[in-house]
């Protein structure tokens, strides 16, 4: 005899008050997001693109028409974001130069992000549950509000929040996300044309505003799509259903966006490729961004479950081998997934549709077009890893419910499942908290870099040269030697062996010094820079004519080098012959007029000469240059 099957229960659905706690719950939601992203607020700017984007250029500051003409126009830094480029003067206007206000405006966009996530995560698990948005019962709530923490307090967040630079990120998610509400309100209308036409004009609107900002979203008309078939089951079930007649119109209102998803993904390339950041394909080839791919894809996925070990650079390796076992593995996970979430379709349309969608939107920045150093970044994971926070708050929901049909309700179940969510989020909190520090400044952040990097499979040879320069640029050679040594070990790339020559012949080790440049050059022979520092190793070791030809070849490739004319004036100064001296001071002042270095030069040429009064006024032009670059550099 078989048992009588427990009758499922479930808990109250209240009319007016669940629909009026949306709005504090969302509350909540980005009050906790606020709290864990606090200490951001403590941050200075960082080493690491701020100072390009943002301390050192100064047209971004302002709101005039050149302004606005340069924020509408410029791919600076490989991106177009002329709405970014808006806010960042806004805060410049507010706050100048103030890092504390250009980080609070990061971390307000993230928190009204993460309520909104909490409004679409809670009208997506009411559409896959077939419940009305405004009657949704206390455990879809919780679940949703589950969703948003996962998502908004994740430690893969942080690089997006706490980095200044990626403003771009949060304000593209703000417009990204109402973009997909007010689709899914559009289709939530049922008694007027009208209103659908606003919702879906807004929701057009809401995407362009989301391209001006980064061009992350570039996906959403596939994700569009996507919701349609699941769980809006606009499209029918089947394939003819879903190219018949009936379908049309669903299809016809993605070309409005598909318009502008198809300028942004012709102008993303374009800025990255302005900016010298696209590597060519005989550089990187076909089978390596394909494995690059594979590997991104199962990256973000591992460490959505396991966020341990984040940093801000993961550098592409110089050689990426198909057959190394992160590869390997990667290929196994990605084909893994991708047939169960297929032949579980019917039974998990949620799986196929969250699949579908992560693959749409880090499709653009999986190598495929490879731009920057970085083979992953956590940043890259803003927008793609959505639907994994909604996936954990149905799985909470339905933890929930299987507790209370096992066990008939109660207060226990409700507190045994509440307790794993709060434990998760708690654990999550503190974990972003402590990534958050990581971009206190320049040296927490590229210190926390070294120790990541040092101790993964892909070592990051840039990041010794870059810590290597810092500390050269300090006058801690020796520091700085042991750092570029290890990166030319690990990368020996032509501009590592220039400046690993550059800090020894400072320190006088001339021979070793001339060794590296000379192999910057057999790596690369039109590094100009290594040309001229190879010249004014061989000047100092009194090779006159090998140091001239090598200041000849810098300015062969760069004909502006005004250094490159400075130092053969030197070189021909030495010599006696003055006049030949006193024509290359004065082209390179007529390249560089604020070199005091040149007007010293100039001037001590000119009065062997006899030339007393001229040379006077050089003088008084290096002092006034060497007193203005002093206070540059003390402001």
């Amino acid at each position: 005899m078989s048992k009588p099957k427990k009758k499922r229960v479930r808990a109250p659905i209240p009319s007016e008050s669940s629909n009026s706690s949306g709005g504090w719950i969302a509350l909540f939601v980005a009050l906790v997001t606020l709290a864990v992203f606090y200490p951001a607020l403590r941050n200075q700017f960082v080493n690491w693109d701020d100072y390009e984007l943002l301390v050192d250029n100064i047209r971004y500051r302002g709101l005039g028409w050149a302004q606005l003409r340069w924020m509408f126009s410029t791919f600076h830094t490989g991106h177009y974001q002329p709405l970014s480029w808006l806010t960042f003067a806004l805060d410049y206007l507010i706050w100048g130069m103030d890092p504390f206000g250009y980080h609070l405006t990061n971390l307000v966009l993230h928190a009204a992000n993460a309520a909104l996530f909490y409004f679409l995560a809670l009208r997506l698990l009411c559409l896959a549950l077939s419940e009305r948005f405004e009657l949704a019962d206390f455990g879809i709530r919780a679940a949703a509000a589950f969703a948003a923490l996962v998502f908004a307090i994740h430690p893969l967040r942080v690089e997006s929040v706490a980095w200044a630079t990626e403003r771009r990120d949060v304000l593209c998610g703000l417009f990204f996300l109402t973009a997909i509400l007010c689709y899914l309100r559009a289709n939530a209308v049922t008694k007027s044309s009208s209103d659908r036409r606003r919702w879906l004009g807004a929701a057009l609107i809401s995407y362009l505003l989301s391209l001006l900002s980064k061009a992350s979203g570039v996906g959403l008309p596939i994700v569009l799509l996507v919701l349609d078939v699941y769980p809006l089951k606009r499209l029918g079930g089947n394939a003819a259903n879903r190219l018949g007649p009936g379908a049309k119109k669903v299809w016809l209102e993605k070309v409005f966006f598909l318009v502008p998803a198809a300028g942004a993904a012709a102008i993303a390339p374009l800025a990255q490729y302005e900016a010298g950041a696209t590597a060519p394909l005989q550089q990187h080839g076909v089978v390596e961004r394909l494995t690059q791919a594979l590997f991104g894809l199962a990256f973000y996925l591992w460490k959505t479950v396991w966020p341990i070990d984040l940093s801000p650079l993961y550098e592409l390796p110089a050689r990426v081998n198909p057959f190394d076992w992160p590869f390997l593995l990667s290929g196994a996970v990605v084909a893994t997934i991708s047939l169960v979430v297929f032949a579980m379709r019917k039974r998990w349309p949620a799986g196929l549709a969250s699949w579908i969608y992560y693959l749409a939107l880090l499709a653009p920045v999986l190598g495929l077009i490879q731009s920057g150093r970085q083979i992953v970044a956590d940043r890259y994971s803003y927008l793609s890893c959505l639907p994994w926070a909604i996936l954990a708050g149905a799985g909470i929901f339905y933890l929930w419910r299987w507790s209370v049909d096992r066990h008939g309700g109660g207060r226990s179940a409700d507190l045994l499942v509440g307790a794993g969510a709060v434990v998760i989020v708690l654990g999550l909190g503190v974990m972003t908290n402590r990534q958050v520090e990581v971009w206190r400044d320049t040296d927490t952040l590229w210190k926390h870099v070294l120790e990541i990097t040092d101790r993964s499979t892909f070592r990051s040879g840039f990041a010794h040269h870059f810590v290597g320069r810092l500390l050269a640029d300090r006058g801690e050679l020796d520091r700085a030697i042991e750092h570029l040594r290890l990166s030319v070990e690990i990368n020996p790339e032509s501009t590592t062996f220039s400046d690993l020559g550059s800090a020894l012949a400072i320190r006088g080790q001339l021979d070793e010094a001339i060794r590296n440049f000379q192999a910057a050059l057999a790596r690369n022979p039109t590094l100009s820079k290594a040309h001229f520092n190879l010249g004014s190793a061989l000047a100092l070791q009194g090779r006159v004519t090998e140091a001239t030809a090598h200041f000849e070849a810098a300015l062969r490739i760069k004909p502006d080098y005004a250094q490159a004319y400075l130092n053969l004036g030197k070189v021909w100064a030495a010599q006696g012959q003055l006049d030949n001296a006193i024509e290359f001071f004065r082209r390179a002042l007529q390249i560089d007029a604020e070199s005091a270095e040149a007007h010293q030069s100039l001037a001590m040429a000119l009065a062997e000469q006899g030339k007393r009064d001229e040379a006077m006024w050089h003088y008084q032009e290096a002092v006034r240059m060497a007193s203005r670059r002093e206070a540059r550099i003390t402001r």
